[in-house]
């Protein structure tokens, strides 16, 4: 009994010695370790897209990231998607509207109006879908190509530059292929105006 009793003792004892050694290493390990070699392998193979993959104007100042949209007002601009956050960074998200919503209707009227408005040679018929919806995140920084080719009579207008010589800059900015489902050509707005303030500049 005496040496049960003593097996029972040192038993309990070790339990929670292994335990909080377990902690520490799992602490050390996952928390400081890993973290520290992901972040520096990602700093050494993929720096830009490890620091938000930020897009630099002609000066070399950081404009905006080339992953999260951005609201253009000036319809001298591209515009991109509509977003029901305004392009907030700190989160993601939509109103999850079904089509009879009011709301959403009423947004789509609103758009279609504003569109209307301000781009009096391309008629609603003409205009793409994507230019009218909010995408699932509503941090969208693409269009289609159609959509921004769509804006070329305005902004040509605007900023009397030739609507050939803006359809080439829409063709410059052009990414990605056609892939069906896994992924077809886009234009990072952000982008594309970046490159339209430098040629109306030049």
């Amino acid at each position: 009994m005496k040496t049960t009793a003593k097996f029972e003792d040192v038993s309990h004892g070790s339990i929670w010695l292994i335990a909080l050694r377990s902690s520490l290493l799992f602490i050390v390990i996952c928390g400081i370790a890993y973290p520290l070699a992901s972040t520096g392998l990602a700093q050494l193979i993929f720096p830009h897209q490890a620091n938000g993959s930020m897009v630099k104007d002609a000066s070399g100042q950081p404009v905006g990231s080339e992953l999260i949209g951005q609201t253009f007002t000036d319809p001298a601009f591209f515009q991109g998607r509509v977003s029901s956050i305004d392009n907030d960074g700190a989160g993601s998200g939509s109103n999850n509207y079904a089509p009879s919503n009011p709301e959403l209707l009423k947004r789509v009227k609103d758009s279609i109006a504003q569109w209307e408005k301000e781009n009096p040679k391309v008629p609603v018929s003409e205009l793409p879908v994507d230019l009218i919806t909010n995408s699932g995140s509503g941090l969208d920084p693409h269009i289609t190509p159609a959509s921004a080719e769509v804006q070329i009579p305005r902004i040509s207008a605007l900023r009397h530059i030739p609507e050939d010589q803006l359809k080439q800059l829409v063709d410059q900015n052009v990414e990605g292929r056609d892939l069906g489902v896994f992924g077809e050509k886009r234009v990072n707005v952000l982008k594309l105006n970046l490159a339209l303030q430098e040629l109306g500049s030049k």
